[in-house]
């Protein structure tokens, strides 16, 4: 094998490794029982041993040094706490949290694409990453007993959580799919409206999300996405952190890459709003992705 057989072995795998990678992580978050020292950090515990000696130790379920939900990149560290309080700060009611099963609601997200996705009643809504299902809960609340609501996710085990959330909040409109957001069980042009909450950036792939997005919303179908960006390129050993991806900040691309991405995707009406920074330690802030399919 020659030395350029090797490299393009290598690139072939990163987007697969980094996938698996993902969904393994992701897959400890699902099956934590409201526990967020089930939830991983970037040595595999959520939390160092409060009985250590060291000057280590923390306390795992303390959460008043951080800002963030889905990506805690505080100190240099990348945790994934399962805290479903931090969804108020990121732009959620009292009553959302009331709307929908609570074990759904992992507090994972950056922001609340339902609150910007302007739904209506009778709309189909496809949910990208849709984790315990919180906001497709929300979005069926929208849409009425004429809607429908499609969530994908890539991981079996929040697959099988929101299933049984489904079933408990009896959501009789909503449904679980599993896929990858890359490859959309979803047929062409049946979709009104897309949201996804802190999961693109997850994605090793990004123009293949929107492309996929793109052919699955009908003609007039918008895009509405709480997410994370980089306000400037990020350095190459937070890119290739396999934590770092994990905890939403190392995949984040930048606006331009982003617009890019969609103006190619065929998107038009294209809209990038930061809505504040995330990390004082990274560029990355979180933002509304919007975007519509022409008529």
């Amino acid at each position: 094998m020659t030395e350029t057989d090797t490299t393009t072995d290598d690139a072939t795998d990163a987007p697969r490794d980094q996938r698996t990678h993902v969904r393994e992580r992701y897959a400890e978050v699902a099956s934590a029982d409201g526990d967020c020292c089930d939830a991983p950090t970037t040595d595999g515990d959520c939390c160092d041993d409060p009985a250590a000696d060291d000057d280590t130790a923390t306390e795992c379920c303390d959460t008043s040094e951080t800002d963030s939900g889905c990506c805690d990149a505080s100190n240099g560290e990348f945790d994934l706490e399962d805290d479903p309080s931090r969804a108020l700060s990121h732009g959620y009611e009292p009553a959302d949290l009331e709307a929908a099963p609570e074990e759904s609601n992992l507090g994972l997200g950056c922001g609340n694409p339902v609150a910007i996705s302007n739904l209506e009643a009778g709309e189909t809504v496809l949910d990208l990453g849709s984790g315990g299902g919180f906001d497709c809960f929300l979005a069926a609340r929208e849409v009425g007993a004429a809607g429908r609501v499609i969530g994908v996710d890539m991981t079996p085990e929040m697959l099988e959580r929101a299933r049984e959330n489904a079933a408990e909040g009896e959501f009789e409109t909503v449904e679980f799919r599993l896929g990858e957001i890359e490859h959309l069980p979803v047929a062409d042009a049946t979709v009104d409206t897309i949201v996804s909450n802190c999961v693109v950036n997850l994605s090793p792939d990004k123009g293949r999300v929107f492309a996929e997005a793109y052919r699955v919303l009908r003609p007039g179908g918008t895009l509405a996405i709480s997410d994370l960006v980089a306000t400037e390129p990020l350095p190459r050993e937070i890119r290739e952190n396999p934590d770092a991806v994990d905890a939403c900040v190392g995949g984040a691309a930048t606006v331009d890459e982003l617009e890019t991405l969609l103006d190619d995707a065929g998107f038009v009406d294209v809209s990038i709003t930061l809505e504040g920074e995330w990390t004082a330690d990274l560029s990355v802030a979180s933002a509304r992705i919007e975007a519509r399919k022409p008529v």
